[in-house]
């Protein structure tokens, strides 16, 4: 990584380079934090050559007319857009309930939607799909109880009382 010497971020904020030496300067600004360094003290060498302010308040209020001025103009444009495209910029009230008033075609309406979701049900009760759907789920569950082995650890514990049970018989033969 190329790093900047004080001299040309001094020049850099006395605007004495080139666009495309700037460019670079400043993408290597974003990435750099030692060069960030150098850039502010040269910020701050080069301040006494800056103009001052005689009076901030007159500045501010300069400031502000010249965004009212900006946010006008962008208004303007936008309004005259509106006109040009036809797009209404104040809703229009009686539209909007003249809309709410029109009638929904039939296939919109809840209605519809619930009527024909029983007839789906009914026309699947009637051909047996659910009937099948249960069938199925049955021979899976029992296909799945058939195949359960013990564990060995069961099958450790069963031999285990199986011996101490053939020990407790010979025991018992003896007396």
């Amino acid at each position: 990584m190329k790093h900047y010497s004080y001299d040309e971020w001094l020049q850099y904020v006395k605007n004495e380079i080139n666009e495309k030496t700037r460019e670079e300067i400043e993408s290597h600004l974003y990435t750099c934090d030692q060069c960030l360094e150098d850039y502010l003290q040269a910020v701050s060498a080069n301040e006494s050559s800056l103009p001052t302010l005689s009076n901030v308040s007159n500045f501010t209020d300069l400031v502000m007319a010249e965004v009212t001025k900006q946010k006008d103009v962008v208004s303007n444009t936008i309004s005259n857009l509106n006109t040009v495209s036809k797009v209404p910029s104040v809703p229009d009230t009686k539209r909007d309930e003249r809309k709410s008033n029109q009638k929904k075609p039939f296939y919109q309406q809840a209605a519809f939607h619930y009527l024909l979701a029983a007839a789906a049900t009914i026309l699947l009760m009637f051909t047996g799909a659910f009937q099948s759907l249960a069938t199925y789920a049955n021979s899976v569950e029992s296909q799945q109880v058939q195949e359960k082995k013990p564990s060995v650890t069961e099958g450790v514990i069963n031999k285990t009382f199986a011996w101490m049970d053939s020990l407790e018989k010979k025991e018992a033969n003896k007396k």
